[in-house]
């Protein structure tokens, strides 16, 4: 424990948003492909928009599922600038297909971190670059990071965090019935009441960020967000691991926002002489 304190102590403010978003991006697909292994029902919906039967559905599913785990692995361990990119595509691709299959659109945008988080690494490690080299280059937590890729990233996190919130804010005002059975389950006698609370919670929330983020209110969101993830009625543990894409872009926020950073001192260090 000592010695990942300190080793966390040499670490840049930068590096740390790397390994947060890199970490959060890999559990975010690994989490994903676990739900393939175990062929969630309800993607079948998602196939059927591509023609695919139910039949061939859950024949796909652990195959889509091994995909997933593998790159979410080889970011995690090797993070080729390539996986990073399919990572971006693919996740708009399977949060897209739950709106085109009908349901609400807020299901789109809550799922803004697992998009938002490889697109705010790739920013951060300088974007893309549309060549093969780049392409199957690795993203070094090491390499400088100039003011306008940092910008970027901010940009896409705080857009990021944004969406998510005002996503998962606008199901709780719909009354999504998931959710209502998560506040049912807990104990509330009214789970529609705590619906819209926490909806009007999450939309104010969404707009704090948008407007003005701050370090005290986004480690509140960031608490709030990982505590409440926690009460899916099934599958609690991959539900939980495959959000981790909202849980990294409000921590690397919030690091972004950090005023007493080795770097900013580094810039903005004066020395005076008698």
């Amino acid at each position: 424990m000592l010695t990942f304190e300190r080793q966390m102590q040499t670490l840049t403010n930068n590096q740390k948003i790397h390994y947060t978003l890199r970490i959060a991006a890999a559990m975010c697909f690994i989490g994903h492909g676990a739900f393939g292994i175990i062929t969630k029902a309800i993607w079948c919906n998602y196939f059927a928009l591509f023609g695919i039967d139910k039949m061939h559905a859950y024949q796909f599913m652990p195959v889509l599922g091994t995909i997933d785990i593998c790159l979410g692995l080889v970011l995690l361990f090797k993070p080729f600038r390539i996986v990073a990119v399919w990572l971006v595509i693919w996740a708009i691709i399977t949060a897209a297909c739950r709106p085109i299959s009908g349901e609400p659109f807020a299901e789109f945008i809550e799922r803004a971190g697992n998009f938002g988080a490889p697109l705010a690494l790739l920013a951060l490690a300088g974007g893309i670059k549309w060549n093969s080299k780049s392409f199957f280059s690795a993203l070094d937590p090491e390499q400088h990071v100039s003011e306008i890729s940092l910008m970027r990233m901010k940009q896409i996190l705080r857009l990021s965090v944004f969406l998510l919130l005002m996503g998962h804010g606008w199901l709780n005002l719909i009354h999504k019935p998931g959710l209502l059975n998560q506040y049912t389950a807990l104990g509330f006698s009214n789970p529609v009441n705590v619906s819209l609370l926490t909806g009007i919670f999450e939309m104010m929330a969404a707009v704090a960020v948008f407007m003005k983020p701050v370090r005290p209110l986004i480690i509140v969101f960031l608490i709030w967000k990982m505590g409440s993830e926690l009460f899916y009625p099934h599958f609690e543990i991959f539900e939980w691991v495959e959000r981790a894409g909202s849980y990294g872009t409000l921590l690397a926020l919030w690091l972004s926002l950090d005023p007493f950073t080795k770097e900013h001192f580094a810039k903005h260090r004066t020395f005076s002489v008698d």
